[in-house]
């Protein structure tokens, strides 16, 4: 039984873990779905990490500082936007630097206005998303197998890990059961033959990033407001980069993607648990070892199981109407 409790910690920490990569991962599915490359998810999420725990410690309120979050999210992903589509800059360069600027402005705005370090205050029980108790999980949660599974794995979250496992067959009606998705994944692939059809191109792909800005907003207001209790610098530790991971071993599917986050949430799960663990033959493990071991298998399996990934036939490259 120790055994199968260990488990479902493990479970219950990959769900916990996944959540900010799965609404990356979607965000980033949403714009590269359109034909924007976006490798500025990082500073997107990070930005609303700090803007939304500043808002929460500010007004005392966990919603205004999740939409406080989404807002600043949403405004890069315009800059982003501007940039790539407007004036048809490149798409890398323009995602490298919101990210500089995501990392650098953090810091410095958390220094002037709370002077912790960079660091906002911890967020209170009121200011940050306490997790949901289902009914009757109390009750069942010393029964043995079905108990831990519904008392720990399905209750016991906030309702942005809800929001997030909800957004994943959202994402699939969106792209495949409405006009919107099928228009998106047509600019995505063929943007002059929607220009043709009279469709705006470029409005199109705002709204995109628009879709981009608000997931990541989500996504980092879960990192500073749920998994975190507040904001510390450089708190998002390249989760953007692997959601852009994820994205391409999913390739490009919302459900694929689910599951390739929920897989390198639990590469990160059991390398926390494995820390300071002799295993067998083995022995114990630097603990530096441990902590890089996500980003080294996320290596290995985009390298050798991900078979071919064929993006977007207009992602990243800026769309010029023909005269």
């Amino acid at each position: 039984m120790d055994t199968f409790n260990a488990i479902v910690q493990v479970l219950d920490s990959t769900i916990r873990l996944s959540v900010p990569l799965l609404l990356a991962c979607l965000a980033g599915l949403y714009s590269e779905r359109a034909g924007i490359f976006d490798i500025g998810l990082e500073g997107k999420m990070l930005v609303g990490a700090f803007a939304g725990a500043s808002a929460a410690a500010v007004f005392h309120s966990a919603l205004i500082g999740l939409g406080t979050a989404v807002l600043i999210s949403v405004a890069f992903a315009l800059v982003h936007g501007f940039a790539s589509i407007t004036h048809r800059g490149n798409q890398i360069v323009s995602g490298v630097a919101i990210n500089f600027v995501a990392a650098g402005s953090t810091i410095i705005l958390g220094q002037a206005w709370f002077s912790q370090g960079g660091r906002t205050p911890a967020l209170q029980p009121g200011e940050r998303f306490a997790a949901i108790t289902w009914p009757g999980a109390d009750a069942i949660k010393d029964v043995p197998v079905i108990g831990p599974i519904y008392a720990e794995l399905i209750s016991g979250h906030s309702i942005l890990v809800y929001f997030a496992f909800a957004m994943v067959p959202f994402t699939w009606w969106v792209l495949f059961r409405t006009r919107f998705g099928l228009r998106m994944r047509a600019v995505g692939e063929n943007p002059a033959a929607v220009d043709t059809a009279g469709i705006s191109v470029a409005w199109l792909r705002y709204r995109a990033l628009i879709c981009t800005g608000i997931l990541t907003g989500v996504a980092g207001a879960y990192l500073s407001m749920v998994q975190n209790g507040g904001f510390v610098k450089d708190m998002t530790a390249g989760k953007g980069y692997i959601a852009l991971a994820a994205l391409i071993f999913a390739k490009w599917k919302p459900v694929n993607a689910m599951f390739a986050c929920l897989l390198f949430g639990f590469l990160d799960a059991a390398a926390i648990r494995l820390q300071g663990s002799p295993l067998p033959i083995i022995g114990k493990v630097p603990v530096q070892f441990m902590q890089a071991l996500p980003y080294v298998l996320t290596v290995i399996l985009l390298a050798g199981f991900i078979g071919k990934a064929i993006p977007p036939r207009a992602g990243g490259v800026p769309y010029v109407k023909e005269r």
